[in-house]
């Protein structure tokens, strides 16, 4: 197939793109370089510099290509992603990931692209009273970054139902790791990942990693997670597009481990590698108390569930780092 990948120099994005290409599949890179690098993209992929929000750049990527070859799909991976971020910039956070998608799915629409597959987050279902969290359960963010992307799912469901499109929306949990030839992961200034942070602070790259907050409701008082390997999550979206393209339906679905660690569990594992100087911060708003992916019906839908643990999570993030960050940041 032929796919467009925007967002596909990013963290996420560069990973699908690794696979898509390993797959077969005719890549194209839509991304404005905020977050990414052009070095990140897998070389058998076209790339074009174009922002999501300018509506005249992206129609004249489709333009070109679609008249070349038209798109089979389009991946979606350019978003603004930090919680405690979006408190203080929401309308930044509306911008990129609202009016963003709008205007890509207009341009898929005057396209006759039918396939879309989203990068929606766990943020939407706000602060779980089970904590566990499944496909049908109440959305009610409590954040700027979940509503947004709560928005779009929603108006991607209302477009596709008025213009025959098919979707497939993925809830990412928290996404973590390096690809195993450690040629890419998570590289950017200001990292607001936990597991990247830690790894900084055991190799000495920052100073420490501080834990925000240890007084919520859980076994250790602090915030419990549902950590994936970035490579699992690539493979998801190569079934997931396969899927909704073969069978011309609709999914959306949680994309997580089903099982949930505490930062202070995080920082015990890193720390059996390396040595981890600890700060103890103030909770930060926004911050929800557990978060963990029921993602049974990915399983059943797709035939996915993660291979990598949280060891090796983990592991790859820390030989990335020693191969790619020899100074602070």
């Amino acid at each position: 197939m032929k796919v467009c990948v925007i967002g596909g120099a990013g963290y996420i994005g560069s990973h699908a793109v690794v696979e898509l290409v390993k797959e077969g599949h005719e890549v194209v890179v839509v991304d404005n370089l905020s977050t990414g690098t052009k070095d990140s993209v897998d070389p058998k992929a076209k790339f074009y510099f174009a922002d999501i929000t300018h509506k005249e750049e992206l129609n004249q990527v489709f333009d070109l290509e679609c008249s070349i070859k038209p798109f089979d799909a389009v991946l979606h991976f350019a978003a603004k992603i930090v919680v405690n971020d979006s408190v203080y910039r929401p309308l930044e956070y509306y911008h990129n990931n609202v009016e963003g998608v709008r205007i890509m799915l207009e341009v898929m629409v005057n396209h006759k692209i039918k396939n879309v597959i989203f990068s929606s987050t766990a943020a939407v279902y706000g602060d779980a009273k089970q904590g566990i969290c499944r496909e049908d359960d109440l959305c009610a963010p409590i954040n700027p970054y979940g509503e947004t992307k709560l928005a779009s799912e929603r108006m991607i469901q209302w477009v596709a139902k008025a213009h025959d499109l098919n979707y497939c929306i993925f809830r990412y949990f928290n996404v973590a790791g390096a690809h195993q030839s450690l040629k890419i992961g998570l590289l950017r200034d200001n990292l607001t990942h936990i597991i990247p942070i830690t790894v900084q602070a055991g190799l000495k790259i920052r100073d420490a990693v501080t834990i925000f907050g240890d007084t919520y409701p859980t076994k250790d008082g602090t915030c419990i997670r549902d950590y994936i390997h970035v490579s699992d999550l690539a493979d998801a979206h190569v079934l997931g597009m396969k899927h909704i393209v073969e069978k011309n339906e609709s999914i959306l679905l949680n994309l997580g481990s089903s099982t949930g660690y505490s930062v202070k569990e995080v920082v015990e594992e890193v720390s059996k590698h390396l040595d981890v100087k600890v700060l103890m911060g103030e909770p930060r708003e926004g911050d929800p108390a557990m978060l963990i992916a029921s993602s049974s019906k990915a399983k059943e839908v797709l035939g996915w569930s993660v291979k990598r643990s949280l060891a090796d999570i983990i592991q790859t993030d820390i030989d990335f780092r020693r191969k790619h960050e020899k100074t602070p940041r």
